[in-house]
C-alpha cells in the first residue's frame, strides 16, 4: 500500500516537513511495511522558498536587509543548484511574523527589505526570480521594494517620499531613471492565491488592513493611497494596475506587475507542477493532506483544496488533518475529502493542540487510520 503525505504547515506549530514526519511515524507504527511518500507543500506563503530550494537541490543565501520597520535583520533566500533561479519569500523580510502585536501598523511598514533580497539575487546572477508574497505586514503597493531597486517616488513638490503605506496618498510621480540595470533582463514569477483587487471595499486595505493593525480611519487613508498609486502607476507605465491579485500583500501584487513586469501564478498550482505532485497522487492508494486551520480560505486555492481536487480527479481517497476545522458541514462537502481529522476536539483545547501538535498528530493518525489501513492490507 502506497500512501502519499502532502500537507501545508500547521502555522505556529509545525512546518510542513514536521507534519509529514508526525503522520509518517503514526502510519509506520500501524504497519511498518507501508510505502510512504512525503511531499511538504506550500501555497506561496511561509515555507515556499525553503520548499522550492530543497526540490531544486539548491542552497540558502544569507543577507542583511531591512525589516518592515527599516531595522536591520538577518534574512535570506534560496538559489537553485545551477544558480539561475532564486526563491524569495517576502515574509522573510517584510512579513507580519517579524513584528510583535504592538509594532503592527501598515501605515508605517515597508517592502524595502524584499527589494533588497531581489537586488542581491540579481547581482548574484539569478535569471529567474520566484517571489512568494504571502504573510505581509505591509500596504505600500510595493514602492519599498521598488525603491531598493532604484525607483524613486516623489510628491507634487518633487520631495522624495519615504516608501511606506501612509505616503501613497502624496504620490505625484515615479522616477525610473536609475532602476537596476539587470531588471529588464530578469524573469519574475509571483506566487499568490489571493485574488483580491487593489482598491475599494473588496481591496487590500479594507480586507487585510485590520489584520495588520490598521484602524478604520487608517484603512481609509491606505485605500486612498492605493487609489492614488493606481492613478500614477497606470499613467507612468501604461499598464492596468487593478486586477485580481493586485491587492495581495498590501498591493505588492500590483507593484510586482508594474515594477518587475512579473507574471502572476497560483502558488499551489506552481508548486504542484514543480514537485510533480499529480504524478505522485496517481501512484498512491491513499492521499493525506492537511493545514493548521481549515476554513473558508481553504476553499480558495489553499493546499488542502488543491490536493483534494487532484486526488478526486484521479479517483484517489483523500483525508485531511487540521489543527481545527471551522467549516460548516455543507462547505466541507466542497473539499472532496473522505474525512477531516482535527487535532483539537472536546478532549484537547486549542492551546494544547498548538503546543503538542506533533505528538497529537501522530496519535490521531493511529487512532483514525488504523482500521482503514488494516482492512486495506487484508484485502
Amino acid at each position: 500500500m502506497t500512501i502519499l503525505i502532502a500537507p501545508d504547515k500547521f502555522k505556529g506549530s509545525l512546518t510542513a516537513e514536521h507534519v509529514c514526519k508526525a503522520i509518517e511515524e503514526g502510519l509506520l507504527s500501524i504497519n511498518p511495511s507501508l510505502k510512504i511518500v512525503s511531499i511538504p507543500l506550500a501555497d506561496g506563503g511561509e515555507g515556499t522558498s525553503d520548499l522550492l530550494t530543497d526540490f531544486s537541490d539548491g542552497s540558502t543565501v544569507s543577507v542583511t536587509v531591512a525589516d518592515p520597520l527599516f531595522r536591520e535583520i538577518e534574512s535570506g533566500y534560496g538559489i537553485s543548484r545551477d544558480g539561475k533561479t532564486a526563491f524569495i519569500e517576502m515574509a522573510k523580510a517584510s512579513g507580519l511574523q517579524l513584528l510583535n502585536s504592538k509594532e503592527r501598523g501598515p501605515l508605517t511598514t515597508t517592502t524595502f527589505g524584499t527589494g533588497q533580497l531581489i537586488k542581491h539575487a540579481l547581482e548574484r546572477g539569478a535569471k529567474h526570480i520566484i517571489l512568494g508574497i504571502g504573510g505581509s505586514a505591509t500596504n505600500d503597493a510595493g514602492i519599498g521594494m521598488a525603491e531598493a531597486l532604484g525607483f524613486s517616488f516623489l510628491s507634487a513638490t518633487k520631495e522624495k517620499l519615504r516608501p511606506i503605506g501612509k505616503n501613497l496618498v502624496h504620490l505625484a510621480s515615479i522616477d525610473t531613471d536609475h532602476i537596476h540595470p539587470l531588471l529588464p533582463y530578469t524573469k519574475f514569477t509571483v506566487l499568490c492565491d489571493v485574488q483580491i483587487q487593489l482598491c475599494g471595499e473588496a481591496g487590500a486595505a479594507y480586507v487585510f488592513g485590520p489584520q495588520k493593525g490598521a484602524s478604520e480611519e487608517e484603512v481609509n487613508v491606505l485605500d486612498r493611497g492605493l487609489r492614488q498609486f493606481k492613478k500614477i502607476a497606470e499613467a507612468t507605465f501604461n499598464k492596468d494596475v487593478d486586477f485580481p491579485g493586485a491587492g495581495a500583500a498590501g498591493g505588492l501584487g500590483a507593484g510586482a506587475k508594474v515594477f518587475l513586469n512579473a507574471t502572476m501564478s497560483s502558488g499551489f498550482n506552481f508548486i504542484a507542477r514543480f514537485t510533480q505532485l499529480e504524478d505522485m497522487i496517481q501512484k498512491a492508494d491513499l492521499v493525506l493532506t492537511g493545514e493548521g486551520k481549515i476554513d473558508h480560505q481553504t476553499l480558495s486555492g489553499k493546499v488542502v483544496k488543491g490536493v483534494a481536487d487532484l486526488a478526486a480527479q484521479h479517483q484517489k481517497p483523500c483525508i485531511a488533518f487540521a489543527g481545527r476545522c471551522n467549516l460548516p458541514a455543507n462547505k466541507i462537502k466542497e473539499l472532496n475529502l473522505l474525512e477531516i481529522i482535527s487535532i483539537s476536539n472536546e478532549e484537547t483545547n486549542e492551546q494544547e493542540a498548538m503546543t503538542q501538535a506533533f505528538a497529537l498528530l501522530r496519535e490521531r493518525t493511529v487512532t483514525h487510520l488504523s482500521d482503514r489501513i488494516i482492512q486495506t492490507a487484508k484485502g
